[in-house]
């Protein structure tokens, strides 16, 4: 698959990642962090030339990313369903402890397999298919504004590896991806931190 440029961005931290809350198709506001975290990403991508004028600028509907791509790039994304974070059906807005209780998973899980068996939840095919979709979709330089788990499905496509590879991309908030001629470049913003999707 032949792609423009494309900036992938993961919202910024929400009250319910810092809880370790699954939030799914829910939501949950900024912290502070999160709202520093939008704007570092937008002072970064700025310094390169990057901002909505220069790229298409598609966020998740999901308030969490909206607000992190106005933050980031002073206006307002288009939004697409196709951005939003993967369905975390009975989990949607459980805290991990209380999932690990009722759901216990084997010794030493990988966290790319806890999200693929939450109940009633969305799964990979589907998430791939969409994400895949919007990818086909793309005709010029592009900036999305998503989630943890949906950046990993968007990057992994764009680069023409296999949902098997999906475990070996990083992650974390505040941190902004690059996918150009089949290149990942991560470019940390300075209040980026790791960690696990929620």
């Amino acid at each position: 698959m032949r792609l423009p440029e494309i900036y992938v961005l993961r919202h910024g931290e929400t009250e319910w990642n810092r809880a370790r809350r699954m939030q799914g198709g829910f939501d949950s506001q900024l912290t502070e962090t999160g709202r520093a975290q939008a704007r570092a990403m937008g002072r970064m991508l700025a310094a390169r030339g990057v901002d909505a004028t220069s790229h298409l600028l598609l966020s998740s509907p999901q308030g969490r990313a909206v607000e992190t791509a106005r933050l980031a790039f002073g206006a307002a994304p288009t939004p697409d369903p196709r951005l939003r974070e993967i369905a975390m059906g009975d989990w949607s807005g459980l805290g991990r402890d209380e999932i690990d209780a009722r759901w216990p998973g084997p010794p030493g899980e990988h966290f790319i397999d806890f999200y693929a068996r939450a109940p009633n939840g969305e799964g990979f095919v589907a998430l791939w298919a969409r994400c895949a979709d919007l990818l086909a979709d793309l005709d010029r330089p592009a900036i999305l504004v998503t989630h943890g788990m949906t950046s990993r499905v968007l990057r992994t496509i764009a680069m023409g590896r296999s949902r098997a590879d999906l475990a070996r991309l990083p992650g974390g908030q505040g941190v902004v991806f690059r996918l150009s001629g089949g290149r990942h470049d991560r470019l940390a913003a300075p209040l980026a931190v790791g960690g696990a999707e929620r």
